[in-house]
């Protein structure tokens, strides 16, 4: 009898806890011997490939300790030259450098607002071709010559419509208004009535913990929310089904496609869906398909 109430106990507990699950995070592979037994999931990890909170972030960001010894009071200190923009960095000027890094050829991919570890490696090759210092970070010196070798950016420069092409509709979409994720093309398309508002790119859950697929509606939405479960920022979020959200990421934002979601719909452009964000109501459809 004693037993049974601890399995009935134990199964209560598992399935509060389950219940209150309502959030998810980028995947990330937990280093041997830790000591944490629940993945974190910052918002990046300890190589641009894991993790955008370091992010590829230069071995010398930080002084070492001979350095920081060795310097002398009575020396003359030299000028140091202060990085306008940096890894790490999210403004619309990090979108116009990346703008005119993809005019130069040193990226490929759409600006993201977001400085991460391909910004940090265009900007460290632009600076090996211009004899400039290959910081990866860009001061005064590397703004200037960027500037001067590119031109500014169209809005369809800074904010091309997407990466990826958007896959025929499912045809639950055509009617109301939906959010249309599909699988196969990584996008996601705001519809009314049938007729494509606004699209976005994506991505989803890895094989163990893939985004649901079906018909689905938005439960509730937060515009400053953080996993409950990897702890992790998850600005706008709309939640469509139990815990997993269409929300902005700084991980996709910073490794694209090289790394996937706890299950939920990662979006890289954080201006675009802020005006999303705005636009759906709870209640909105969503639906996920391949």
């Amino acid at each position: 009898m004693h037993r049974q109430r601890v399995i009935v106990r134990t199964l209560g507990v598992a399935t509060a806890v389950a219940l209150a699950a309502t959030a998810c995070g980028p995947q990330k592979t937990e280093p041997a011997g830790s000591a944490s037994s629940v993945p974190s999931a910052s918002a990046a990890g300890s190589t641009p490939e894991s993790s955008p909170s370091t992010d590829n972030k230069p071995a010398d960001a930080s002084p070492s300790p001979s350095a920081s010894q060795s310097a002398s009071p009575s020396a003359s200190p030299s000028p140091t030259v202060k990085a306008i923009m940096a890894n790490g960095d999210e403004s619309e000027q990090v979108r116009e450098l990346q703008a005119r890094l993809k005019q130069l050829k040193y990226m490929t991919v759409a600006p993201t607002g977001f400085y991460g570890s391909k910004t940090t490696a265009a900007v460290k090759a632009f600076q090996t071709k211009n004899g400039l210092t290959a910081s990866g970070a860009v001061d005064e010196a590397t703004w200037k010559k960027i500037q001067s070798l590119s031109k500014k950016p169209t809005a369809d420069e800074l904010r091309p419509p997407t990466v990826n092409e958007v896959d025929a509709p499912d045809p639950r979409c055509m009617t109301g208004r939906v959010m249309c994720i599909s699988k196969e093309s990584r996008t996601l398309a705001w519809m009314i009535d049938g007729k494509i508002v606004s699209t976005l790119d994506v991505r989803f859950g890895s094989e163990n913990t893939p985004t649901r697929e079906g018909e689905f509606k938005v439960e509730w939405k937060a515009k400053d929310w953080t996993s409950t479960i990897y702890h992790t920022p998850m600005p706008y979020s709309m939640f469509f089904s139990q815990g997993q959200a269409v929300h902005y990421s700084a991980d996709f934002a910073a490794r694209g496609y090289a790394g996937a979601s706890h299950g939920c719909v990662n979006v890289r452009d954080k201006g675009k869906l802020a005006s999303l964000f705005d636009q759906v109501h709870v209640g909105d459809k969503v639906v996920v398909y391949w």
